[in-house]
This record gives C-alpha cells, sequence and structure tokens, in this order.
C-alpha cells in the first residue's frame, strides 16, 4: 500500500530489522502504517490491562554513526529542534551497536509524531550522508555455538554445521596462520576437518549428534597464543578526537572489540599528526586498524 521496499530479517533472532526503501513520500506512509499498527496493539493489549495511561507508540531506527552528529547538531542543537517542532522523544545513543558502525536512534511519542519526527530525520540524512564504510549491524541469534575446524568457522543451524561465512573465519586464519602447527599438529588437510569423539570428519556438513559427543579440544592450534607484535598508526590532529569519542569512550569500544592494547601519544608541539601505537595477535591488530578506519 506505501509503495515501498520492505525486508524484514531473519526471525531466529531475538530483534529483528525492517528496511524500508524507496522515495521519501513511500518511506512515511510506510512508517506511518507502521505507528498505526503498534498504537493499535497498544491499545488492544491495554483492554486487558489496569493501566489508566497510554504508553507511547517507539521505534528504534538504526543509523550510521557517521550521521548521527549532523542529527544531534552543534551543541544538540538540531535534535532539541526536532523534539520541539514534532513533539516526540528522540535519543541518539552514546554507543554503536555490536560489531557495527551504526548506533539505535529510539524515537517515541504519538503515531502523528513519530510520522513527523522521521521526515526531518529522514531530511538531515539526505542532507549528510555517511562517512567512510557503514559496518550494518546483524543481530545475532539468541545463542549461536560458533566452532572453529581446519581454519574454518562453523556455526549451528538445525541438524547442521553450517561454514560460517563472517569475518570470524578470516579472523581466525589470520590468528593460525601465526601459531607454529597447523591446526591438528599435521600437514594442512585439503578440506576443514575437525576431530569428533577421537575421529576425524571432512564433509563441510556436519550431522549435529556427531557435534554434541565432540571431545573438549577442538582445534590444538588455538591454544597455542600468536606472537604479539607491534603496528604504529599516524592519524591527523583533526580526527583524533572521533577515535578518542567523549571521555575515551569510543577508543575504549575499539579496545574491547578488537582485543588489542592501543595507546595515543600525547600530541607535540608543531606536529599535525598523533602517533597511534596497536599492541597484540596479527588478528586483535587488524581488526583494531579496521575499526580506527572506520571510525
Amino acid at each position: 500500500q506505501s509503495g515501498a521496499r520492505i525486508n524484514i530479517s531473519e526471525g531466529n533472532c531475538p530483534e529483528r530489522i525492517v528496511t524500508i526503501t524507496g522515495p521519501t513520500d513511500a518511506i512515511f506512509k510506510a512508517f506511518a502504517m507502521i505507528a498505526y499498527k503498534f498504537e493499535e496493539d497498544i491499545t488492544n493489549s491495554m483492554s486487558n490491562s489496569t493501566a489508566t495511561s497510554k504508553p507511547p507508540v517507539t521505534l528504534r531506527l538504526v543509523v550510521p554513526a557517521s550521521q548521527c552528529g549532523s542529527l544531534i547538531g552543534k551543541g544538540g542543537s538540531k535534535i532539541k529542534e526536532i523534539r520541539e517542532s514534532t513533539g516526540a522523544q528522540v535519543q541518539v545513543a552514546g554507543d554503536m551497536l555490536p560489531n557495527s558502525t551504526e548506533r539505535a536512534v529510539t524515537i517515541s511519542g504519538t503515531p502523528d509524531a513519530i510520522i513527523q519526527c522521521v521526515k526531518q530525520i529522514c531530511v538531515v540524512m539526505l542532507e549528510s550522508p555517511p562517512k567512510g564504510a557503514t559496518i550494518p549491524y546483524r543481530p545475532k541469534p539468541a545463542s549461536t555455538p560458533v566452532i572453529f575446524a581446519g581454519g574454518q568457522a562453523y556455526t549451528i543451524q538445525g541438524q547442521y554445521a553450517i561454514p560460517h561465512p563472517d569475518q570470524l573465519t578470516k579472523l581466525h586464519q589470520l590468528a593460525m596462520q601465526q601459531t607454529p602447527f597447523t591446526p591438528l599438529g599435521q600437514t594442512t588437510p585439503a578440506f576443514p576437518v575437525l576431530t569428533v569423539a577421537g575421529k576425524q570428519w571432512s564433509s563441510v556438513v556436519l550431522p549435529l549428534p556427531a557435534i554434541i559427543t565432540m571431545s573438549p579440544c577442538i582445534c590444538p592450534g588455538l591454544d597455542a597464543s600468536p606472537p604479539a607484535s607491534t603496528h604504529e598508526l599516524t592519524i591527523p590532529n583533526d580526527l583524533i578526537g572521533c577515535i578518542i569519542g567523549r571521555q575515551g569512550t569510543k577508543i575504549n569500544e575499539i579496545r574491547q572489540m578488537s582485543g588489542a592494547q592501543i595507546k595515543i601519544a600525547n600530541a607535540t608541539e608543531g606536529s599535525s599528526e598523533r602517533q597511534i601505537t596497536i599492541t597484540g595477535t596479527p588478528a586483535n591488530i587488524s581488526l583494531a586498524q579496521y575499526l580506527i578506519n572506520a571510525r
């Protein structure tokens, strides 16, 4: 009815992402229909409840972090203007969503206030396109174990272990390149091999019962930590603030996500650049570099 393209992410996660694409008019129509549908659900749930005040409709938007500054405006001026002109409550999360460069923007209010608010946010996003690469937020299933075998990551889906397409495999391979011996203590197999209850499995799809009986150590090579190394980066002074973040929030986030030690040298007089020293395994360093570049 709205004329917008609407995609809903897979359903085996606690959260699902609804992506709405199209001309702004189609997007507003779709958002209006969603907001009114949510209000209808609130009204229906209140008919069986003793609550007297009606809770507001709440939507959580996922916005590239590089666009959030424009949305907040200098000293919070833009977000204040949006709140006052629409009557909606708008909150921009301080931290990025897990494993992404996106932040959550929570909007709550009446359906009409929400629609006006979304209009204004769309205008800001069109005027200030995202800067650099955006790593999209992908909700993770409630608890999917990840198994490493023969340099490949696998996740459990139903009755099978499926090769994991994600960056986990790449990071694992990077780390494994630094170990003194191959994963099974022998020549590298041509196919991914998983040792299960004393037997080796080399098929790509593994039946789940085999995985349940697996021995505790899937990959002996993982126990030998790759040697730590150091990498240096030079960053212009005017960009250092966005890497550090308010009171060090961003740099701490990068340290936590990458597992690397990151030191930022003090500014030296007459220099327009700052030195960043990253210490850790090759996998830690490459992930830290990637996150710093994304910032």
